[in-house]
């Protein structure tokens, strides 16, 4: 993970995460166009795969994030175990913007399985 995007992350979880890939750069040369999810990490506590998306927080950007899970969705499906998914996408906001909690934006993020969890990851997302 890039240096950058770590400090999204509260200390408390930032070793959580065991292993992982850099889902943007790895799938970039195959799919040069296409929007694509940054992280894919290994919980090691939570025995499961985490999306981490570090993004602008503007509603504008929600169908982008959207496209982006539903492409990487797509491409892991190829490559890991049977019945293994990822069990939380997590957007976190990058910027000044924000989405507020009861907006259409959080709203259409749930119905699509994306949680934005505001300017950092904490233990609590993971849960």
């Amino acid at each position: 993970m890039k240096t950058v995007d770590r400090k999204r992350m509260d200390r408390s979880v930032q070793d959580r995460f065991v292993d992982g890939i850099d889902a943007d750069e790895a799938l970039r040369l195959q799919h040069p166009a296409a929007r694509r999810w940054d992280y894919v990490l290994g919980d090691a506590r939570g025995a499961c795969l985490v999306g981490i998306e570090p993004h602008p927080a503007e509603s504008g950007e929600v169908s982008v994030v959207m496209e982006k899970k539903r492409n990487t969705e797509r491409w892991l499906s190829d490559h890991l175990k049977e019945g293994r998914r990822v069990a939380r996408w997590l957007w976190v906001g990058t910027g000044k913007a924000s989405l507020p909690l009861a907006s259409k934006a959080r709203l259409r993020l749930a119905q699509r399985g994306i949680s934005f969890v505001g300017k950092s990851v904490r233990a609590s997302h993971l849960e």
